[in-house]
């Protein structure tokens, strides 16, 4: 078995490997000159470890079986808030306050184990300490950041949130089946601005004032009282404008990724993406942002999130291909658990430090969004290397490169 994950390390070429609706991970990968190098004096157990996630995965069965039951259950929502505009404040901030300890927090707390999972290896001090480096220097200048300048901190993690949720949804359609009609890069990256807009720009053009009290309380905390009846200068009509655009970036991308859908299985694909982008307009159209946002953060980003990443454990992969989720559920829990206890440490500092300026949900929201902020940077820079590694954005070479697990 060793010696076989040794010889695919030395071929030298990068293609992606798929079969019909399954993937698998790649005999060559975007590091196979990293794992040549390592293959000399590794472990049985890292080779085993390896191999044992090359098995194929069903990701379009596992994502009707699992994230098609929260599309579901957005819909019902979405009619819910549409009859029902006034909810208690408790409600709509309590997927955030659920989130400090179930999916939506924990779901980076895995971030120093990445860089070993991806290489097929147990993690050592070394890689632990690299990604705890990146996180301390990156999450302290984005707290500087929000210190020096709180509006254009504002602005930036709302950017960086929309990039990294429409990433995490790039990942997810790539991957659930033979994808030749998301190969071209500009369709990648269409995806990412139509899937990361839904819970960023949809909530701004239905809900502006929310938006904005959302804004003003957390540039607060650092002792900025601007308020503005508009949200970075967007007026109604600015707001149609904005509308509009992304409206027919929407359609562009629906249509040519249709274009470029040839087989059963990429239009279905492609119809299921379609339904998913409906769902989720509706949902943050209709809905008060601050509770759609904490429900999509916990229940689509995260959840998808930390699929993703089971799937670079061996023992993660083997449970979730034989729909052993609540084993999978525990088995995440324990590995991110003394991460999360570090951050709801570090919570609890903020909002002590910088205590909220009000009692409503956009207000008592804001130190938790501070916290949220300094993490995502680097958090990002950690997924935007698993997409490196991934081939998320690597150049399709045929009509079977997409990209590997």
């Amino acid at each position: 078995m060793f010696a076989e994950y040794c010889t695919a390390a030395r071929v030298s070429r990068t293609r992606i490997q798929w079969s019909g609706q399954y993937f698998s991970l790649p005999e060559n990968t975007a590091s196979a000159a990293r794992q040549r190098r390592h293959c000399k004096g590794r472990s049985m157990a890292a080779a085993r470890a390896v191999t044992d996630m090359s098995h194929t995965f069903d990701m379009g069965s596992f994502r009707r079986r699992v994230f098609t039951p929260v599309s579901i259950a957005f819909v019902v929502l979405a009619m819910f808030f549409s009859t029902t505009p006034d909810l208690p404040a408790w409600v709509v901030i309590a997927p955030f306050a659920v989130s400090v300890l179930v999916l939506g927090l924990p779901h980076g707390a895995l971030d120093h184990l990445v860089p070993a999972r991806l290489a097929g290896r147990r993690p050592t001090v070394a890689s632990i300490a690299t990604v705890a480096i990146v996180y301390l220097v990156l999450a302290v200048v984005v707290l500087l950041m929000w210190r020096v300048a709180p509006a254009t901190a504002f602005v930036g993690f709302i950017a960086l949130t929309w990039f990294h949720w429409g990433q995490g949804d790039l990942w997810i359609d790539l991957a659930e089946a033979h994808r030749g009609r998301l190969q071209p890069r500009l369709l990648r990256a269409g995806t990412v601005l139509v899937r990361g807009g839904l819970p960023m720009l949809v909530p701004l053009l239905f809900h502006p004032d929310t938006y904005e009290r959302v804004r003003l309380g957390t540039i607060a905390l650092f002792g900025q009282q601007s308020f503005s009846s508009t949200f970075m200068g967007l007026d109604a009509t600015g707001r149609g404008v904005v509308g509009i655009v992304y409206a027919l970036v929407v359609l562009a991308t629906a249509l040519a990724t249709w274009r470029t859908s040839r087989t059963h299985v990429e239009r279905g694909a492609w119809a299921h993406d379609q339904m998913e982008t409906v769902v989720l307009a509706l949902f943050f159209a209709l809905g008060p942002p601050v509770l759609t946002v904490g429900l999509y953060f916990c229940l689509w980003h995260s959840l998808r999130h930390i699929v993703r990443l089971e799937l670079l454990d061996p023992r993660g992969a083997h449970f979730l291909r034989h729909g052993q989720l609540v084993k999978v559920a525990g088995r995440f829990a324990m590995d991110a658990a003394p991460i999360t206890t570090i951050a709801v440490l570090f919570l609890g500092a903020i909002y002590c430090a910088i205590p909220p300026q009000g009692g409503d949900p956009e207000t008592v929201l804001a130190p938790y969004l501070v916290l949220i902020s300094a993490l995502t940077v680097p958090h990002v820079a950690v997924v935007s290397y698993m997409d490196f590694r991934q081939g998320v954005w690597s150049r399709a070479s045929g009509p079977g490169s997409a990209m590997a697990l």
